[in-house]
Order: C-alpha cells, then sequence, then structure tokens
C-alpha cells in the first residue's frame, strides 16, 4: 500500500527540495510515488458489513450476487467474467454467467445457459484451461470454447468425457472436478459408490451394523482413484484414461498447483463408526473421525480406502473397523500414503485453491484455502464446518501441517444442531484477475468477493489473533463428549439403522407389504404419542391393531438390546421420513425414560 505521507517526509528532509515551486514539487512527489507504488484497477467498495463475514484484519468482502440459486464451484476468468455450476439447473441451464458493467464489484448482467443433455442438476465441477469453459456433472463433462468478450459461450456443446458405469447417477461420490497440469494432461476422480467398501448388493451403499469390508475390494478396481486423460481430447470414457492414484474415497475439489508442479485434492472421509461399530467406536469418535485431509496426488499414489483412514489425533493412518480395526490398530494402514494437512471428521471440503495472486499478503503466496461446506453426520454433537480455512505452505513448498480460519460468518448460528440451520454453506472458490478471493455457497447462491486493503508489509500475527479466537465456536472446535451432547436422535444414522432391523417388514419406502405388516407412510402411530411409539419399538407388540383404516394382527418383535440413541435415532429417521414431522426428533432422555418405566412395570 503506498505511503503519500513517508515519501513526503523524505523529500522535506532536503532543504534545496523545499525551495522549488510548488508545482514543481508536487510532480516531483508524484512522479516518485507512482513509480515506487503498485499500479493496478482500483479495488471496488467493500460492503459496510463485509457481506456478514468475519475475516483477518484488513481482509475486506462484499456481495458480489445474492442469489442466483443453490451453488456449488465457480472460475473467474482473465476479464472478470464469473461462471458458476448449479446444483440444481434452472429450466434446464445448469451453468450462470455473471459480469460486472459498472466496475462496483456487483453483478450486473446475470444469464443462465447451459444445457447438459439434462444431467445438470448434478453439477461438480467448473474450470477454464485453454480458452475453453469446462463444466461437470456426475456422468458427463462438457466445454465450450470461449470468444473474446462473449459472456455467454455461443460455441457448440463438446462433451469431453461420459462416465459409463450405470449406477452413476445415483453415486454421490463420484463427482467430477477437472483439473489440468502443465504437461498436456487432465485429471478426473472417480469416486467408489459406497461408505466402506460393504457388500452393497445385500446391504446398500452405507453397510450394515458390525459388517466387514469385502476382501480385496472390487470398488479399487474402477472406482476411488483419480484418472488421468488427454487434456484436448474429446468423446472419451474411463478406459480412455490412466488410473493415476488409488484409495481415495471422495473428490469433490481438486486443482494443479503450478508451485511445486503437482496435483492435490480434498478428500471427504468415511462415516458412521458408531451406528456401524458401537462396540468399538463411541457417538463422540464417530463425530470427529477419520480426518478430513489435504491430498498430494502423485503417480502410483494410494491413500488406502477402504483398508485405512487418517486420524488427526493421532497423526497417523489407521485400520479401518470394516477390516479389523478398533480406533488404535495400524496394521496395514501403515503401508499407505498420508496427507499433507489433516482436519476434523466430517468438515466436508468442497473445494481447494491454491493463492498465486499479488493483492494478499506474502504470507498467503502459495498456501491453499479450502472450503468447508459443514457436515451431516455429527449428531448427538453439533454440526460442523461451515469455513473457509487457509493452510500455509512453507518456502520450500511445503505444506506446515498446520490451518487456521481465514473466512467464517457463513452458518450464522453458534450452534448448528441440524445442517439446515447453517444460513450458508461454503462451496466453491476461485482467483480474480486482480488477486481478490471469490467464494460461493450452496444454499441460496450468493457469491462474495473478498480483497485486501491494508498494508501487507505489516501482515502478521496480530491481524490473525481473533480468526484464532473463532476456532472456540462450536461449529468449529472439538466438541467436549459430555456438555457437547446434544442428547437427540440422528436422522442418518437412523437411516441405516432403519434399513437393517425395520425395513423387512415395513419395507424401506416405509408402505409395509399390503398384506401383514402395516406401513408407517401417514400412521397415525409415527405421528401421534412419542411414547406410545418409542414403546412399541423397545417392547414389541403382538395383536391386532388398526392403521389408516385397516386392521394388522402380526408380531411386532422386541429391540430393547439397542442402545437409546440407536432407538431415539430410528425413530427421529421415520419421524421425518414417514410423518413429515421434521423439527421435532426423539431424544435419548426420551427413550431413557420410556426404557425405565418399562423395566418398572416389569
Amino acid at each position: 500500500m503506498c505511503r503519500i505521507n513517508e515519501y513526503v517526509k523524505i523529500f522535506m528532509k532536503f532543504p534545496y527540495l523545499k525551495q522549488l515551486p510548488a508545482i514543481l514539487f508536487f510532480i516531483a512527489v508524484l512522479l516518485v510515488i507512482t513509480s515506487g507504488c503498485q499500479t493496478g484497477p482500483q479495488l471496488p467498495a467493500a460492503d459496510e458489513d463485509n457481506g456478514g463475514l468475519f475475516l483477518p484484519d484488513d481482509f475486506r468482502a462484499l456481495v458480489v450476487v445474492d442469489s442466483v440459486g443453490p451453488t456449488r464451484h465457480i472460475v473467474v476468468n482473465d476479464n472478470g467474467d464469473i461462471y458458476a455450476r448449479l446444483s440444481h439447473a434452472r429450466d434446464g441451464r445448469g451453468t450462470v454467467a455473471l459480469r460486472d458493467l459498472d466496475n462496483d464489484g456487483k453483478a450486473d448482467s446475470i444469464v443462465h445457459f447451459g444445457d447438459y443433455m439434462n444431467d445438470g442438476r448434478t453439477a461438480t465441477g467448473i474450470t477454464i484451461h485453454n480458452g475453453y469453459l469446462y463444466a461437470s456433472s456426475r456422468k458427463r463433462i462438457y466445454r465450450n470454447k470461449l470468444k473474446p468478450g462473449e459472456l455467454v459461450p455461443s460455441s457448440e456443446t463438446e462433451v469431453v468425457l461420459t462416465d459409463l458405469d450405470p449406477n452413476v447417477m445415483t453415486n454421490w461420490h463420484t463427482t467430477k472436478p477437472v483439473a489440468f497440469d502443465n504437461q498436456g494432461y487432465m485429471y478426473v476422480p472417480f469416486g467408489s459408490p459406497s461408505d466402506a467398501c460393504q457388500d452393497m448388493a445385500l446391504y446398500g451403499p452405507a453397510g450394515i451394523p458390525g459388517g466387514l469390508g469385502l476382501e480385496p475390494c472390487p470398488e479399487r478396481e474402477n472406482h476411488a482413484g483419480i484418472w488421468r486423460f488427454d487434456a484436448g481430447g474429446t468423446g472419451m470414457v474411463q478406459a480412455d484414461g490412466y488410473k493415476f492414484a488409488s484409495g481415495i474415497r471422495s473428490v469433490v475439489g481438486m486443482v494443479w498447483n503450478p508451485g511445486d508442479e503437482s496435483l492435490y485434492a480434498v478428500g471427504n472421509g468415511i462415516d458412521n463408526f458408531h451406528t456401524l461399530y458401537p462396540e468399538r467406536y463411541s457417538s463422540w469418535q464417530a463425530a470427529v473421525l477419520p480426518a478430513e485431509t489435504l491430498m498430494k496426488v502423485t503417480e502410483g499414489t494410494d491413500y488406502g480406502w477402504p483398508y485405512a483412514y487418517y486420524d488427526h489425533m493421532l497423526k497417523k493412518n489407521v485400520l479401518q473397523p470394516g477390516y479389523g480395526g478398533d480406533g488404535k490398530i495400524v496394521g496395514r494402514a501403515s503401508e499407505f500414503d498420508e496427507p499433507v494437512v489433516a482436519f476434523p471428521g466430517h468438515w466436508a471440503p468442497m473445494d481447494v485453491m491454491f493463492y498465486h495472486g499479488d493483492q494478499f499478503p506474502e504470507r498467503y503466496n502459495n498456501g491453499v484455502f479450502i472450503a468447508f461446506h459443514g457436515s451431516t453426520d455429527r449428531p448427538p454433537y453439533p454440526q460442523s464446518g461451515f469455513i473457509v480455512c487457509f493452510a500455509p505452505f512453507d518456502r520450500e513448498g511445503n505444506a506446515t501441517g498446520e490451518w487456521e480460519v481465514f473466512a467464517d460468518g457463513f452458518a450464522g448460528v453458534d450452534t448448528v444442531v441440524n445442517t439446515s440451520d447453517a444460513v450458508y454453506r461454503p462451496m466453491g472458490l476461485s482467483t480474480g484477475p486482480d488477486g481478490s478471493l471469490y467464494i460461493s455457497e450452496s444454499n441460496q447462491g450468493k457469491i462474495w468477493r473478498v480483497m485486501y486493503q491494508g498494508d501487507k508489509e505489516n501482515f502478521g500475527e496480530a491481524q490473525l489473533a481473533a480468526m484464532e479466537a473463532r476456532k472456540s465456536r462450536n461449529y468449529i472446535k472439538d466438541p467436549d463428549p459430555e456438555l457437547d451432547h446434544l442428547q437427540q436422535g440422528d436422522q442418518l444414522s437412523g437411516g441405516i439403522l432403519f434399513n437393517t432391523y425395520c425395513a423387512s417388514c415395513h419395507q424401506r419406502n416405509g408402505k409395509g407389504d399390503n398384506n401383514r405388516f402395516p406401513p408407517l407412510v401417514d400412521s397415525e402411530w409415527v405421528t401421534g404419542d412419542e411414547d406410545r411409539l418409542i414403546d412399541v419399538v423397545l417392547n414389541g407388540m403382538q395383536g391386532e391393531i388398526e392403521v389408516n383404516g385397516r386392521t394388522y394382527n402380526d408380531l411386532m418383535p422386541q429391540n430393547s438390546h439397542l442402545e437409546d440413541l440407536a432407538i431415539a435415532s430410528i425413530l427421529t429417521y421415520v419421524r421425518r421420513r414417514f410423518g413429515g414431522i421434521k423439527d421435532k426428533p426423539i431424544s435419548i432422555e426420551q427413550v431413557k425414560r420410556v426404557r425405565n418405566n418399562t423395566s418398572v412395570r416389569k
């Protein structure tokens, strides 16, 4: 930042300069200032409240656009135009283009485009390479040639790659962000369809309690890895590529770092440790494990899925429970690569971006920003994440292993009980031509522009102190095992347990079998008295009952062997899924009370 007063003081030290006519003195000062100051486009004014964000001192933000629809990844072109992929296409158009016409930092021209073979609703990535705009869904990668001056490309859409897996549209893990190196290659991840390689034909993608992983895991052949392709190719399928790295369950964010000429990816870890292995993992361990990771991906690297996971507290790979692990055993997990930075579990990293601009202070150069979407499966503890982190790299280009909060304020509340409580969920990252950082979010489609407007030379720990203090917030800190326990059921775990213990009779759709077993959908037993419903699950029931005007007479087995959290989770899921009751989860205390009263009666 130019310091005019300092230049004037320097000039005033020379007496002969004071004797110059005022106009000549001013011109001399101006020439020196101009030669010594950075020149470039003037940054727009920030919003008075920084668009609701908390940032390190002297960083400011403005809202580029308030709501363009649920937005995932974004990319900023060299002329400042912004392109964003929408998670739900608008009228079949899955991409939105934004342009600032009056240089105030706000988007004035907003155009939806891109009819990508009706799969625009599954958008997962967008980038610009060699003058082409690349947009991805789970099934395909597309590209359009960008012509100078055009906001919306007029060129014909080309299909770069098609995923021929017949189950690709139901595999949430096989997102397709695209990255390009400087050697003419394109990189694409193919995620694993299951959580931990249990037998999906028998148990579904999430598995069953106590279930073991398949050995060897067949998914590793065509999934759970990153493939390399010809960067200029079109009409390709997976077989046209080369398996570059493996053992990576789910990648949503990926980037090539020109600093060390390496590929980096952020990985989402496996879920449900306590639900599937309650005797080996507590609900607290399941909330904070396994770590979310930043991986340096080189040719032949193997990050161990599904056999291993990384524990950021132990700072090492640990054997996955489906293969005999208990949270301590390492075994063959030591054979696999370890991440360069690890974060708390289930934060859901969505995008990763190395900063190579010249607007921010020097400490940010060559470091990496990561957008965390926020967890969905941490109950009975608060959901976590919902921030943008920064992980510094040293002068040799190596990650320090540390991370810090860079942008906060997205969640809007301190305790996120349910993921839907978060007002915004950070999603996409991109750098503008002037070095500004752009951040998108997926709830409404708000996009922020973050700028630095302070003295770069004096930026240091003092400017970061307030952000370090924000790590004490409930959606960032590690939860206290006792104090932060929310004492209520977990819908996600409840779905797994329901499919294990209840679906064989009531069916996965909750409609029963139209014969012996009654439906749960719109049943007064589901939407009515909570204690009665808990009692039926705990202690079973036999004899005639009437459900939705029809009489049923069969045995409902008792499930008192299930712990209180498991029953609360099942019934929270049932009431939400089949009864439409979304704001009243069944609590652990309710189940405990009914269980105790039952024991007294007996």
